[in-house]
């Protein structure tokens, strides 16, 4: 059975730099795209970034530039780098693994930004 856990969330300064986990357990890693999405209090969820089985990465807006997401095949790991983050980046941030028919979300992690 597939599972994720997040972690590397806390409380940072505006302009500081968080990087958050994703660590996957199960079999076929690569074979996953591996998503991170946040929800902040009273919004929508809404996707931060994506990485496909191949590498290739997708960004939202309100991110590119300040945010990189990558992966370690070898460690079944998916990382978030974030810097330069602002009070608005703070939300619950959650991993996806999606590889049909397999849909698996984390519990989450908190990011809040306040000076």
């Amino acid at each position: 059975q597939v599972h994720v856990v997040e972690s590397g969330g806390g409380l940072v300064q505006p302009g500081g730099s968080l990087r958050l986990s994703c660590s996957f357990f199960g079999s076929s890693f690569s074979m996953y795209v591996v998503a991170w999405y946040r929800q902040a209090p009273g919004k929508q969820r809404e996707l931060v970034a994506d990485i496909a089985t191949g590498g290739s990465t997708n960004y939202a807006g309100s991110v590119k530039g300040r945010s990189t997401i990558s992966r370690d095949n070898a460690k079944n790991t998916v990382y978030l780098q974030m810097n330069n983050l602002k009070p608005e980046d703070t939300a619950v941030y959650y991993c996806n693994a999606v590889r049909f028919p397999v849909n698996a979300w984390g519990q989450g992690t908190q990011v809040t930004v306040s000076s």
